[in-house]
């Protein structure tokens, strides 16, 4: 007899990735290896395990000739594969460090998450007409100074907390609030604006939000747990938020993003047909939007969310607030 498998796993039923990351709460009690083999593996898996999409939902051959609509699906999925290869790498140490068998297993299952979304990243580039024996030259060298300016800080920030100085809830804050609470959001947009357009592209989106849904909310119970039982940690872990929120607006990544949403922008008019009055979000059809707004729109997200995940920890919002927009 099959397992059934969790309404926030089901490709169905799951929420949108905000949504699920405001609303439902989590434990690694609940999400451990059993629940993986069973409602995710099984469940939002099922007939997408290799590919993150149905054979059914077909790539469109636009999107595999020449033009900036290609140019801007090879980017970010290129830039995406990257971040989540190295994300992969970084949680091995919460593997090492996790202070019990829950934590152990969930971050065990993470790992295997990040690396499935670096895969389907980038094998939807060959869908796209990337050669694969050319692949990993190709990624290496279109995301070589992103990697350098963007995520390398950061992975160095991350190691220094989960390696150097094992603190395991240090390294939660870290991968939940400041890493994942900052790029989940632009996952969410990439499957509202891709989904028009791109089958394919709109599910393995799909599948990798459904993911991270479950990340964000396991790490936050985490947290709050940990924080109950030991108090004292709660300056220790509020001095790492305020260094990765300054270190994130230190960071020149709003430039890649804008990069790739004007060449969609470019690229989405030649198929206003197939986009229509599509509404990316509610009351705003997708043709009405432009890539500073888009990007503006993500970066709202990333505030209600973190809002919503700090209140469920006790913590203060106000931390996360930039110095920017302070």
């Amino acid at each position: 007899m099959t397992a059934p498998v969790a309404p926030e796993a089901d490709w169905e039923k799951a929420p949108g990735l905000l949504d699920g990351a405001k609303e439902l709460t989590l434990g690694p009690e609940e999400c451990d290896l059993a629940y993986w083999f069973t409602s995710v593996a099984q469940g939002t898996l099922r007939d997408r395990g290799a590919t993150g999409h149905h054979a059914n939902a077909v790539t469109p051959d636009f999107l595999k000739a020449p033009g900036p609509l290609r140019e801007a699906l090879i980017l970010e999925f290129g830039f995406r594969a990257l971040s989540e290869e190295l994300a992969t790498r970084l949680l091995g140490h919460y593997v090492t460090i996790a202070p019990s068998i829950p934590e152990m297993e969930f971050y065990a299952t993470q790992l295997i998450d990040e690396a499935r979304h670096a895969r389907v990243f980038r094998q939807h580039l060959v869908d796209l007409g990337v050669p694969q024996s050319a692949l990993l030259r190709e990624i290496e060298g279109m995301t070589q100074d992103y990697r350098k300016r963007v995520l390398d800080p950061v992975v160095d920030f991350t190691l220094d907390i989960v390696r150097d100085k094992a603190d395991f809830p240090g390294g939660v804050g870290v991968f939940a609030i400041i890493i994942e609470g900052v790029l989940a959001p632009a996952a969410e947009l990439s499957e509202r604006k891709w989904t028009p357009l791109s089958p394919a592209t709109g599910e393995i989106s799909r599948g990798t939000a459904i993911d991270e849904i479950r990340h964000l909310t396991v790490a936050s119970t985490i947290l709050r747990d940990h924080l109950v039982e030991h108090p004292e940690y709660t300056p220790r872990l509020l001095e790492i938020l305020r260094s990765g929120v300054k270190l994130w607006d230190e960071l020149p990544d709003r430039e890649f993003v804008i990069h790739r949403e004007e060449l969609f922008q470019e690229g989405m008019f030649k198929h206003a047909d197939l986009i229509g009055d599509y509404e990316v979000w509610p009351g705003v059809r997708l043709l009405d939007t432009t890539a500073d707004q888009r990007y503006d729109m993500a970066e709202q997200w990333t505030d209600e969310m973190a809002d919503v995940r700090m209140k469920y920890m006790g913590l203060p919002v106000e931390v996360l607030a930039s110095e920017a927009g302070a």
